[in-house]
């Protein structure tokens, strides 16, 4: 099993599904023990801003915003550099803990040792 998951989302509201699994399957290896990196990239990116969590719905799906505690509770959350740009997003927007990088940053985590990458 490896040892780092990382993540990168790139749907929003606009496929509720794929961006619920994404998010559940994050918590749920963060819960499991696993470093966990989040990548907010796309329509995600708006769920890196407060309160964008709470008004996504999606029937029978764990809530948003409980995903995302679990997630920056032993992993970590980041938005992509131009994704953000496109969207007018600063850091001093995004809640608390989430961080703002690039492209060269998630090829790193992507390709370190023991790391598994999946995209959704």
């Amino acid at each position: 099993m490896a040892k780092k998951l990382v993540i990168k989302v790139t749907a929003g509201a606009d496929a509720p599904e794929r961006c619920s699994q994404a998010f559940t399957v994050a918590a749920v290896a963060a819960a499991s023990g696993v470093d966990v990196s989040l990548w907010l990239t796309g329509e995600s990116a708006w769920f890196a801003l407060p309160g964008r969590a709470e008004e996504f719905e999606l029937p029978h799906a764990a809530p948003l915003p409980d995903l995302i505690a679990s997630i920056m509770a032993s992993g970590r959350i980041t938005l992509c550099t131009q994704c953000a740009a496109r969207r007018d997003i600063t850091e001093k927007d995004v809640i608390e803990g989430v961080r703002i990088a690039g492209a060269q940053v998630f090829v790193q985590e992507a390709l370190g040792e023991d790391t598994q990458a999946l995209v959704y």
